[in-house]
C-alpha cells in the first residue's frame, strides 16, 4: 500500500508538472506577450474570476461524481484550451479560453488536494503516524516535483524567443522607467515597449505548450487510481439535494478558523500574481528583454522546487509556524528591496536573485497552507479546498484587475499591507490548534468491492461529508 501510494503521489505531481508547464510558462508572458490595451492581464483576471464563481459549487458536484481522478483530467482538458486560444492570441479568443480554463481551475486544485489528503490519512493510519506528517511529506513530494514546472515552461520560452532576430539592448532612456518607476509610464503613456518576438516563434511556444498539456492529461487518465471510487459510487446512490452541494463551499464559512486564514489564502494570490505579472514585466522585460523572463522564472520555480520538499520534511520537526515566519521574513524584505532597486542590465544577478527568494517564500506558503486545510477541516476537504481556491483567486482577481491603473510602487505598499496583515492573523489560528488539535479521520478506499472480498481485508471505509 505505501508502494502504491507513492505512485499515485508521483502520478499526480507528474501530471501537473506537464499541465503547468504550459500553462505556467504562459502565464508569466502575458502581462509582456499581450501587451495590447492589457490583454494578456485581463486574461489572468478572467481566469481567477471564473475560477471564484466556480469554487462556489463545481469542485463538490464534480468530486463526488466524477471522483478526483476524472475530475482531474477533465479539469487539465480546459487548461489545454487556453493554449489554444494564445495560437492567434486576440479578444475573442483568449477571454473564452480564459473563461473556461477559471471554470476548471477550481476543481482541479480541489481534487490533488482531496486526493492528496485522502492517501495521506489512510497511509498514516497504516504506519502509525500523525496524519499531519504524512499530509505534509505528501505535499511537500508534489509540490517539489510541481514547481519545477517553473523550470521548464520558462526554459522552453526563453530558449525558443532567444532564436529572435530582433533583440537589440534596451537603450538607456528606456532604463528610467523600469522598476517602481514604471508609475511614469502609467501616467504620461509614454511608449516603452520591447519588440514582440517573430509570430512563427510563437507558434511554436505555444505548440510545444499544447503537446505537454495534452501528455498530462494521458498520464493521469492511464495511470492514476481510483482512490475514492467507493465514496463516488455511494454518493451517486444516495444523491444530495442540489443546493445543499451548492451551498457546502459557503456553509464552511461558518467556521471562525477559515474566516481568519483568508487574509492568508488570499496573500498567496497577491504574492504569485505579482511575480508573474509585476516583477516578469517592469523589472526584466523591460531592463532585459522578454527572452530573459524565463531565465528569471527559472530561478523561481528551481528554488521553489527544492524548498518544497525539503520545507515538508522539514515541518515535520518544527512544525509550520516557524517556516511561515521564515517566508513572511523573506518576502517583507525583497518588497523593501524592489521598492528602491532600478533595474540595470549591468546588474544581471539581481534580477535572479529575487525570483529565487521569491520562490523559496513561495514554496512555504504552497506547502504549509496547504497542509494547513487538510489538518484543519479533514471531514470537508472538498468544500475547504475550494475555499482554499476561491480566496486565492480572489488576491489574483484583485491585483490583476488594478495591474493597468494603479502605480507599481503602490502595489508593492498593497503586498506590504496583506502580508502584516496575514502576520497578525495566521497565528490565531495556528494558537487555536495548539490548544484544540483537530481530531484526524481514518480512511481505507478499495478499488471494488469484489477486491476487497476477496482479500478479506479489515479495513473501515470512514463516512465522509457527502
Amino acid at each position: 500500500m505505501n508502494k502504491r501510494n507513492l505512485k499515485n503521489v508521483l502520478v499526480v505531481s507528474i501530471g501537473f508538472l506537464s499541465l503547468f508547464t504550459a500553462y505556467g510558462g504562459l502565464q508569466s508572458l502575458q502581462s509582456s506577450l499581450n501587451a495590447e490595451e492589457g490583454m494578456g492581464v485581463a486574461s489572468l483576471s478572467v481566469i481567477y474570476a471564473c475560477i471564484i464563481i466556480s469554487s462556489m459549487f463545481l469542485p463538490p458536484i464534480m468530486i463526488k461524481n466524477l471522483g478526483c481522478k476524472w475530475t482531474i483530467v477533465v479539469s487539465m482538458a480546459c487548461y489545454v484550451s487556453y493554449s489554444f486560444g494564445n495560437l492567434y492570441p486576440g479578444w475573442y479568443t483568449l477571454i473564452p479560453t480564459s473563461a473556461i480554463l477559471g471554470f476548471g481551475g477550481s476543481p482541479l486544485w480541489s481534487a490533488k488536494c482531496t486526493y492528496l489528503t485522502i492517501s495521506g490519512n489512510l497511509q498514516a493510519s497504516l504506519d502509525g503516524k500523525k496524519g499531519s506528517d504524512v499530509i505534509n511529506s505528501y505535499f511537500g513530494i508534489f509540490f517539489f516535483v510541481f514547481q519545477s514546472s517553473a523550470v521548464w515552461g520558462n526554459l522552453m520560452s526563453s530558449l525558443i524567443f532567444g532564436q529572435a532576430s530582433n533583440i537589440t539592448p534596451i537603450p538607456e532612456e528606456m532604463l528610467q522607467y523600469c522598476g517602481a518607476n514604471v508609475c511614469d509610464v502609467i501616467l504620461s503613456n509614454t511608449n516603452t515597449t520591447t519588440p514582440k518576438p517573430e509570430q512563427k516563434l510563437v507558434l511554436t511556444l505555444v505548440g510545444c505548450y499544447i503537446g505537454v498539456g495534452v501528455l498530462a492529461m494521458i498520464i493521469v487518465a492511464a495511470f492514476l487510481d481510483n482512490v475514492d471510487q467507493e465514496q463516488t459510487r455511494q454518493f451517486r446512490g444516495n444523491r444530495e439535494p442540489f443546493c445543499h452541494t451548492f451551498l457546502s463551499t459557503f456553509r464552511l464559512l461558518k467556521d471562525r478558523r477559515l474566516l481568519i486564514l483568508i487574509p492568508l489564502t488570499m496573500y498567496s494570490g497577491f504574492e504569485q500574481s505579482f511575480l508573474s505579472g509585476e516583477y516578469t514585466k517592469n523589472y526584466v522585460t523591460c531592463a532585459m528583454g522578454i527572452h530573459f523572463v524565463g531565465y528569471a522564472m527559472i530561478c523561481f520555480g528551481a528554488t521553489n522546487s527544492v524548498c518544497s520538499i525539503a520545507f515538508g520534511k522539514l515541518a515535520e520537526y518544527t512544525g509550520r509556524a516557524p517556516l511561515f515566519f521564515l517566508a513572511a521574513l523573506t518576502n517583507f524584505s525583497c518588497i523593501l528591496a524592489l521598492l528602491f532597486w532600478k533595474p540595470h542590465p549591468d546588474q544581471m544577478p539581481l534580477f535572479f536573485v529575487f525570483p529565487a527568494l521569491w520562490g523559496m517564500g513561495d514554496a512555504i506558503w504552497q506547502t504549509q497552507t496547504n497542509a494547513l486545510y487538510g489538518v484543519l477541516f479533514p471531514r470537508d476537504k472538498e468544500a475547504a479546498f475550494a475555499n482554499y481556491r476561491m480566496w486565492e483567486s480572489l488576491g489574483f482577481v484583485i491585483a490583476f484587475a488594478y495591474s493597468t491603473f494603479i502605480c507599481l510602487e503602490t502595489k508593492l505598499y498593497i503586498l506590504l499591507v496583506v502580508l502584516l496583515l496575514t502576520a497578525v492573523t495566521y497565528p490565531i489560528v495556528e494558537y487555536g490548534e495548539h490548544k484544540n488539535p483537530t481530531p484526524p479521520i481514518e480512511e481505507g478506499v478499495f478499488s471494488n468491492d469484489t477486491e476487497a472480498i476477496k482479500s478479506g481485508s479489515t479495513f473501515i471505509i470512514a463516512e465522509l461529508s457527502l
